[in-house]
């Protein structure tokens, strides 16, 4: 008997618990839509001031959009040659300085007498990043094969300086569409005037002419042997098996290295060739663009942040009258 009526206080207390758990739950939906209908009627109240905050908003943007200068940009894309990738950053920092220190004394001394600092500023980044291809790593595991001789060492390092070398963009930016141009150009003959990498520049062109030279000869060295030694296993005196090349490390290599050796031959001169299109300046320039208007972001327009703003501000002052007129209850209950 006691244990039936220990079960039915059981079953009766679980019944309230969820009673009171769907009351619970039926409070917070009322509040719900109690905030939602609040919500509903201030907009509703407000709808004429709300509509009317926007159009001036609209109108007060476009004003301001009108009276405003735009801000155009030229962009340069470039490629630091020998290593003066740190230079092209050190002197992109000494000219921003100067700008904003509108130090016309220094410009001057550069060729550029007319300035408008106005809006001026230069910006310099990463461009674009180069992925190594699965292709360049076959072909740096095959010069392994011939890490002794003269020439791989001038490979690897072009290898690497190639790949670790990206493309840079320098971005103007400025008011003045013909005095920002002209600022672009200037600045570049500037960049590229600087006398120790003018020599290392001139002597690295000068070797890569030698190295096309040699590579020729020796080039020519090699289909001279493999002539010669098609010849001979055409005429049948010399076996294949006793056949060997002598390289200049005095080590033997057999003649299916020979023709591995003369392919990279070939591409050590395409690459010096390559160097010597690309080596013209210490800051190669790829790309030299045309003047661009400034495309502001959405939400950094005038046109939409002023309402925007005009709207945030009018919740503000509601939201302050609210909690103004929450404080003067207990007084008036007194």
């Amino acid at each position: 008997m006691a244990e039936n009526q220990s079960i039915k206080n059981q079953d009766s207390s679980d019944e309230i618990d969820l009673g009171q758990l769907f009351q619970l739950i039926g409070r917070g939906f009322n509040a719900i839509f109690r905030f939602i209908l609040r919500v509903f009627l201030y907009l509703k109240k407000n709808a004429f001031i709300l509509i009317g905050l926007i159009l001036l908003g609209l109108a007060v943007g476009y004003g301001l959009n009108q009276i405003v200068s735009k801000r155009l940009k030229t962009e340069v894309i470039v490629k630091p040659q020998l290593n003066s990738k740190n230079y092209l950053y050190d002197v992109i920092d000494e000219l921003q300085s100067n700008i904003a220190a509108k130090d016309t004394s220094f410009f001057q001394s550069i060729g550029i007498m007319d300035i408008d600092f106005s809006g001026l500023e230069i910006t310099v980044g990463k461009a674009m990043e180069e992925v190594t291809s699965e292709t360049d790593m076959q072909y740096l595991e095959l010069l392994q094969n011939f890490e002794n001789t003269n020439a791989i060492a001038d490979l690897l390092r072009a290898e690497l300086e190639d790949k670790s070398s990206f493309s840079h963009r320098i971005t103007f930016y400025y008011k003045n569409k013909e005095k920002g141009s002209e600022f672009a150009k200037k600045v570049m003959d500037y960049i590229n005037s600087n006398s120790y990498f003018d020599d290392v520049l001139q002597i690295t062109r000068n070797n890569a002419e030698n190295r096309i030279e040699q590579n020729q000869v020796l080039l020519e060295q090699v289909d001279r042997i493999v002539t010669n030694y098609t010849n001979n296993l055409a005429s049948g005196n010399n076996p294949i098996s006793s056949e060997r090349i002598i390289l200049d490390n005095q080590e033997q290599v057999n003649i299916a290295d020979l023709f591995q050796y003369k392919n990279i031959l070939i591409r050590d001169i395409e690459a010096k060739k390559l160097e010597l299109a690309e080596q013209l300046q210490p800051i190669s320039i790829i790309n030299f663009g045309k003047p661009q208007i400034v495309r502001k972001s959405f939400f950094g327009k005038n046109i939409v942040l002023v309402p925007i703003v005009f709207i945030l501000f009018f919740f503000l002052i509601s939201f302050l009258r609210y909690l103004n007129r929450k404080a003067k209850l207990p007084e008036n209950s007194k």
